[in-house]
């Protein structure tokens, strides 16, 4: 099956094609800009680097958050009008399992995690059987602080794994957790790639939603509006 995967969820950029099971081609940049003009260059770029054409894929794959509300928007609806245009299904995945995947290898509990902002992570709690992910808490959006918490009666030694590591790794240190990073270089990164092993439920293209795990900034002050006017009648 000829697979195309595509994640513009957060700071990487990220376009991966599957040709019988293998993985031919993956790319990947790591700039916080223009998502949206870089997005469909790099995938015909892929594609013609493995001499494909759009009426060869059979299905695609695409993260859906939480990450970037505009990020996140770019590679869902790229990718739903790709598969709305060439009649294939399309399998949504998580990007937080998709970064969790990358500590697919080691036996444990899994903590991948995304900034929020405002010392709130997106993030969610995985263990891994050394082969593949089960989800053990769901995903959320919380104060690290609180997330933290919750994780310290874990028995099992915990792995972090984070793109911004380094904002929260103090945080992360005081709590005095048995705990570990992989080194610092693509571990911290989700791949692509790794979204061909996590695809589940092939959906029609007008089903498939970004998954922001929380509203936006305009959302939440157009609720708080109504409740103050609502407030004063």
């Amino acid at each position: 099956m000829n697979i195309l995967a595509i994640d513009t969820s957060n700071d990487v950029l990220g376009v991966a094609i599957q040709k019988d099971d293998k993985v031919v081609a993956e790319w990947m940049t790591h700039i916080k800009k223009d998502h949206s003009s870089r997005l469909m260059p790099a995938i015909v770029y892929a594609m013609e680097q493995v001499q494909m054409t759009p009426e060869q894929l059979d299905s695609i794959v695409v993260s859906q958050g939480p990450g970037s509300y505009t990020g996140t928007r770019i590679g869902v609806t790229t990718a739903k009008t790709l598969a709305w245009s060439l009649e294939k299904p399309i399998y949504p995945v998580s990007s937080l399992e998709t970064l969790a995947y990358n500590g697919v290898f080691q036996k444990g509990y899994i903590v991948p995690f995304f900034d929020a902002r405002r010392q709130t992570v997106f993030t969610a709690l995985y263990y891994s059987d050394g082969t593949s992910l089960q989800l053990v808490k769901e995903e959320t959006n919380m104060p690290m602080e609180a997330w933290l918490e919750e994780l310290t009666d874990l028995e099992e030694t915990v792995m972090f794994l984070s793109p911004h590591l380094a904002i929260f790794q103090d945080m992360i240190e005081a709590k005095k957790m048995n705990h570990f990073y992989l080194p610092k270089n693509n571990f911290h990164t989700p791949r692509p790639s790794n979204m061909f092993m996590l695809r589940k439920t092939a959906e029609v293209a007008h089903t498939v939603a970004p998954n922001y795990l929380r509203i936006t900034e305009a959302e939440a002050n157009l609720l708080k509006q109504k409740k103050e006017q609502s407030d004063e009648t």
